[in-house]
């Protein structure tokens, strides 16, 4: 384990790499920092000018991968300024942070969730670290059928983790299963859903999906609230930017208890930043409220989630890394961003492209160490991001996104195929559903097909082969129970209570 990370920070730390990692960081936090953009977001408006610049699948991984972990520490910014969250992850971040920065402690608050970002993202990192390569020795045992029943469980524990509500979440994933059978079936020849037009024979790109889905539709809700105030007249005095050393130690067993959470919590397939955020939350209520001052500008509130909602960004790279299934939704991104460069994530990765694996892991060691440095001093710098008007943000996002299509498939047809594809996640979005479930349908839904097919093909057509190993039974067991316990279980403590 110690020389696989020696050879994975001398891929990092070659000067190229750091190069990135330090860009990477930069724009995260920026990204982050805008309200309603977030990681997703920035990482498919970037992901195909890295591919086409043509740079290593290393090096592109850590680009991303650094954009990942600075958005969730800009995400606080808007969270404690504006009361308004900047993504999914940092809404516990406002019950606290906000309050916090109208008592005029904006800048100490800013501070702390620096600090609490760090010190969750590197208990992760050295859970990473020291899982990631057992895990994966582990999952060499895996086969088809055992694969094929892993992703079951992803599936299952997607409907029940994440969004608000269940139901929507799995129609938006069976949504991203059939958007991923478009094209030309692989094992027959048969064309599949692609209404005789020759442009979708080879499917929908994931570059093309990812664009569509994430940032044109969120262009398109961005005109919708065009005329709307930018929020950015009421930003509070940031007062001294500069956290004390008084202030971080009162919160020291929040941020480690925290940062544990949310690296357990990043490691459940399908669940991410806004789970972790707010099961910290509440149970540092329970632990440490004992005068009731959580919400009303406690530090420990703000310290909680923001050390577990990185630590959960983190974490997440443990099953995309070892299994090949993400454990969010920005982890299925960058999952397609390794299959663009004919990758396939998974235990064999760490023996067969160590440098991918290795240099990853080490730079998130070295982002992290950037993004502590970048944030402390240059708080007020990033808040100002938040004065960008909608006028200049939105052109600005239209160009990057249809450049970055453009460049990679050089055909108008990509084109219009991203703005339907952009409308038909504005709808969604309209209608409730969370687009993160899409995207993960359609990555994971094409390797569940392969692995069945697979499985099938060594049995003979034989179904059994599904549960045969003791592996496979037991996610099967699991998958059923993530699906009927949260029904059965309320229902029993019903009868229990009414019987008293």
């Amino acid at each position: 384990m110690f020389d696989f990370l020696i050879h994975g920070f001398d891929v990092a730390l070659s000067p190229l790499n750091l190069g990135l990692a330090f860009l990477g960081a930069l724009l995260g936090t920026l990204f982050g920092a805008l309200p309603g953009i977030g990681p997703i977001n920035g990482i498919a408006i970037l992901m195909p000018l890295a591919y086409t610049l043509g740079l290593p699948a290393e090096s592109a991984l850590i680009l991303l991968a650094a954009i990942y972990t600075g958005a969730e520490y800009g995400g606080r910014m808007s969270s404690i300024l504006l009361n308004v969250p900047g993504d999914a992850g940092a809404v516990m971040t406002t019950l606290d942070g906000h309050p916090l920065a109208k008592k005029g402690l904006a800048g100490p608050a800013l501070g702390l969730s620096a600090v609490s970002s760090f010190v969750g993202a590197t208990i992760a990192i050295i859970g990473l670290t020291l899982f990631a390569p057992l895990l994966a020795e582990v999952a060499v045992m895996f086969g088809p059928a055992e694969f094929f029943a892993l992703m079951v469980f992803a599936f299952a524990s997607m409907s029940v983790m994440m969004g608000k509500d269940p139901v929507k979440t799995a129609i938006g994933a069976v949504l991203g299963v059939l958007i991923g059978t478009v094209g030309v079936d692989s094992s027959t020849g048969v064309l599949r859903y692609t209404f005789g037009l020759p442009e979708l024979y080879d499917g929908i790109d994931f570059v093309v999906m990812i664009i569509g889905l994430f940032a044109i539709s969120e262009i398109l809700l961005m005109l919708e609230h065009a005329n709307r105030k930018d929020g950015n007249e009421g930003l509070p005095p940031l007062g001294r930017v500069f956290v004390s050393l008084k202030e971080v130690m009162a919160c020291k067993w929040t941020m480690g208890r925290s940062g544990l959470i949310g690296f357990i919590i990043g490691i459940l397939p399908g669940t991410g930043a806004s789970v972790a955020g707010a099961v910290s939350y509440t149970t540092e209520k329970r632990l440490s409220d004992k005068n009731n001052t959580f919400g009303t500008g406690d530090m420990r509130g703000l310290a909680a989630p923001e050390a577990a909602n990185n630590a959960s960004a983190a974490g997440s790279f443990v099953p995309m890394l070892t299994l090949g299934i993400p454990g969010s939704g920005t982890t299925a991104v960058l999952l397609g961003a390794l299959m663009l460069y004919n990758i396939t994530p998974g235990p064999m990765m760490f023996s067969e492209r160590p440098e991918v694996a290795g240099g990853l892991i080490a730079s998130l060691y070295i982002g992290n160490l950037v993004l502590l440095a970048l944030n402390l001093p240059l708080a007020g710098v990033f808040a100002r991001v938040l004065t960008i008007p909608r006028w200049v943000l939105v052109p600005g996002i239209a160009i990057l996104a249809f450049v970055g299509v453009y460049q990679l498939h050089s055909n108008l047809a990509a084109i219009y195929l991203m703005l339907i594809i952009g409308v038909f996640g504005y709808l969604l979005r309209k209608l409730g559903f969370s687009l993160a479930p899409v995207i993960l349908g359609y990555v994971l839904g094409g390797l569940m097909e392969q692995n069945l097919r697979r499985a099938l093909s060594i049995s003979g057509g034989d179904l059994g082969i599904l549960w045969q190993s003791g592996i496979s039974l037991g996610l099967w067991i699991a998958a059923v129970a993530l699906l009927v316990l949260p029904w059965l279980l309320p229902k029993l403590w019903q009868a229990k209570t009414s019987k008293a």
